[in-house]
């Protein structure tokens, strides 16, 4: 079986592309949470600070539904394309975690009390 041979230097550009776009993320990350602070600093000195409310429910059921369909989907296409191997649990961990999601959701109690 004969290897493809590769330049050093796409070697070189292929290793550093992700660690760019990893870099690239964390600096865009971290100036969001930075302005986002001073935001939320300045509303507070000028007393127009209204906190946001999370809907934990709707987070739960829709990252549920979405896990389980993506896991199920990636579920079916390893297990027809590799057959019952490890690459399955590239499909089965989203659908157990989705699984989880909407259990949490529909055993939580505090997700159906009426305000």
């Amino acid at each position: 079986m004969e290897q493809p041979i590769t330049s050093i230097a796409a070697q070189v550009i292929i290793s550093i592309v992700p660690i760019v776009g990893i870099t690239f993320g964390a600096v865009i990350v971290f100036f969001y949470i930075l302005w986002r602070h001073h935001e939320i600093k300045l509303q507070i000195k000028t007393g127009t600070f209204v906190p946001k409310s999370f809907n934990f429910a709707a987070f739960s059921l829709l990252t549920g539904l979405l896990l389980t369909g993506v896991g199920a989907t990636l579920s079916l296409v390893f297990a027809i394309l590799d057959g019952f191997s490890y690459t399955l649990l590239g499909g089965l961990v989203p659908t157990v975690i989705g699984i989880c999601m909407l259990l949490f959701y529909h055993f939580f109690p505090d997700f159906h009390k009426k305000d």
